[in-house]
């Protein structure tokens, strides 16, 4: 085999994911900034229509959009199915962000604006940059990652706090419990108020008024006037943030493109 020639097919096939990336940010960025208020709900692909959790998701987006907001899924099965549904069904914006996978996921049809994703990075940029909250109905990994992800940028300080709820207390207790025996004492993970960034519902009218409330809040308070650089804030939603603390030990300073025009003292 032509190693050479695998190389150079290879650095090629590199080069051009930059461009597909690239044109992932530019049609979610593109088609949601015209969307408004939203929110994005995630859960389990496998719910069945049968279950407690599939009515109750399908409850509050039918909620959501009697309050004006638009509904943000993952475009898929189950929870992400019922939510779209019961946006749809109430004539409201009813988003699935769909993502291509080996099994082939099936896309829901109850869908008003369709996306299609490759990569999951680019996907998750745009559930945060256009949603004002984040509801969690039971679910697996992807779940569990969509909620971690948003507590760790609310408490890092990388996005402004929004409204967090997970919907379903006997799925989420267990898992707060834990939280708070292993991550918040002894050991100080995390801190008392990290727990205090998300709230626990079993009532999806309830859900609703609580986000409602929240979010017309957090948009009738005048916009902070960013003090510092780093607390400008970016197009994916996030803020600069400081530059890393510079180490003790001295170290050679990396060269920039404009460096390259010139060579090297």
């Amino acid at each position: 085999m032509n190693l050479s020639n695998t190389s150079r097919v290879d650095w090629a096939d590199e080069t051009w994911r930059v461009f597909r990336i690239m044109s992932e940010f530019v049609d979610g960025f593109e088609i949601l900034r015209r969307v408004g208020k939203a929110v994005s709900i995630f859960g389990s692909a496998r719910t069945e229509p049968t279950h407690p959790m599939y009515i109750a998701a399908h409850q509050l987006a039918t909620e959501l959009v009697h309050r004006r907001f638009a509904v943000i899924t993952g475009g898929g099965p189950g929870i992400m199915e019922a939510a779209n549904k019961g946006a749809f069904q109430a004539q409201g914006q009813s988003i699935g962000l769909n993502i291509f996978l080996p099994q082939e996921q099936r896309a829901n049809p109850y869908q008003t604006i369709s996306l299609d994703f490759r990569y999951f990075f680019c996907r998750k940029v745009m559930f945060t940059r256009y949603a004002d909250a984040l509801v969690c109905f039971p679910g697996g990994f992807g779940t569990m990652d969509e909620f971690f992800e948003a507590m760790t940028l609310i408490q890092t300080e990388k996005i402004e706090p929004y409204p967090v709820v997970l919907c379903g207390s006997g799925y989420w207790n267990p898992l707060i419990d834990w939280m708070r025996e292993h991550l918040l004492k002894p050991s100080g993970y995390i801190s008392p108020d990290d727990l205090n960034q998300f709230v626990v519902v079993d009532d999806m009218i309830e859900a609703a008024d609580y986000i409602d409330a929240e979010v017309t809040k957090a948009h009738t308070r005048p916009p902070a006037t960013p003090e510092q650089p780093w607390s400008q804030p970016l197009a994916d939603g996030s803020v600069k943030g400081k530059p890393p603390a510079s180490p003790t030990t001295p170290v050679k300073p990396r060269r920039t493109f404009d460096d390259l025009q010139s060579p090297p003292t």
